[in-house]
């Protein structure tokens, strides 16, 4: 199974989409083994978005990610990282379409709703940026027969 990161950025807890989007990826099928709210700082940022320090919309991005705080969550499941990716949409929101997150409710490249790993290495990489192993609760879940084939599992 694969784990993958996803902020819930200060635009979903502000709207109160929290819930909503939680909804959408268990309804899926995947699996929450961490989850913790927090404050970011412009050092995490500074890190987390470094293939961006240097865009002209820096700033702003950084501006938006600490204006409220954030919800990180694992997600684990098959294909977790791809599965959660799909259901995000594009991340220029307006180019979303109906039926992915930011596509049912964001209309902006940066108040897009969710942040989500791009690959399964960064996933990795984030998920260790922000959770540490006493962090995870890994569990059985009864209904996983009933979501994936055994070899899947």
């Amino acid at each position: 199974m694969e784990r993958t990161l996803v902020i819930l950025k200060p635009g979903c807890l502000q709207r109160g989409l929290v819930g909503e989007v939680i909804s959408r990826f268990e309804k899926r099928g995947l699996k929450l083994v961490a989850m913790k709210m927090v404050q970011l700082t412009d050092e995490i940022l500074d890190v987390h978005y470094a293939h961006l320090k240097e865009k002209p919309f820096f700033p702003w991005l950084r501006d938006g990610m600490k204006a409220a705080p954030v919800i990180l969550c694992c997600w684990e499941g098959y294909s977790a990282v791809q599965v959660v990716r799909d259901m995000a949409g594009a991340t220029r929101a307006s180019k979303a379409v109906p039926g992915t997150i930011r596509g049912d409710f964001s209309m902006s490249a940066q108040e897009n709703i969710v942040h989500t790993s791009d690959s399964l290495e960064n996933a990795t990489i984030e998920l260790d940026r922000f959770f540490v192993e006493s962090d995870y609760c890994d569990y059985i879940s009864p209904l996983d027969s009933y979501k994936y084939a055994p070899d899947e599992m």
